[in-house]
């Protein structure tokens, strides 16, 4: 059963089993907000946003994943590609991130997923977005977090996966920021780690 996550709140990242998780997908969905009106219908744009994953050893971003470089260096986190309009809202997922916690080396010890408008529409052009974390070795979400209430920003520092102990856990962040990429983002994040 999976948790519904409110701004700051951490869960581990264990099996309901016992046991560690050793793949985690981070899942991405949107669809454009209704627009009113004739004129405003004809001049909507297509919303493209994009799934990013920051690589940190400590406070030193040393890898990243995004729509322009869909693998880490090291093979362990993986983009499934940019999906430039969006759509599945509720549904299933627009754009995938995947982690193998396993293969994430030793001295990445948090990984920051952002979300940012690279088209440069606010948020309050975006319905039901939300970013969700899945166990993808048996396709059982997790936990969610919806980004709720529109606003005039261009993008949001979504959540973290963090070591904590011997294993992971994920954090919800929900930080509104402006930016078109995620290199935009980093003073932003920067507060989160």
């Amino acid at each position: 059963m999976a948790i519904n996550m409110s701004k700051g709140q951490q869960i581990s990242l264990e099996k309901s089993g016992g046991g560690a998780l050793s793949v985690v997908r981070m899942g991405l969905g949107w669809q454009a907000a209704p627009r009113k009106g004739f004129l405003a219908r004809m001049t909507a744009k297509e919303i493209d946003l994009d799934a990013s994953a920051v690589l940190f050893a400590g406070k030193e971003p040393v890898d990243v994943v995004f729509f322009q470089q869909l693998t880490s260096k090291d093979g362990s986190v993986r983009h499934t590609g940019d999906n430039r309009v969006g759509g599945a809202g509720q549904g299933g997922d627009d754009e995938s991130i995947l982690v193998d916690l396993q293969r994430v080396p030793v001295h990445v010890d948090q990984i920051i997923f952002t979300v940012n408008s690279f088209t440069g529409q606010t948020f309050a052009e975006v319905a039901n977005a939300f970013c969700r974390l899945i166990d993808e070795g048996n396709g059982q979400e997790l936990a969610r977090y919806t980004l709720s209430g529109g606003g005039k920003y261009t993008a949001q520092v979504m959540a973290k996966v963090h070591r904590s102990g011997t294993g992971w856990s994920m954090s919800a962040i929900g930080e509104p920021a402006d930016g078109r990429t995620f290199q935009d983002l980093l003073p932003a994040i920067a507060s989160h780690l």
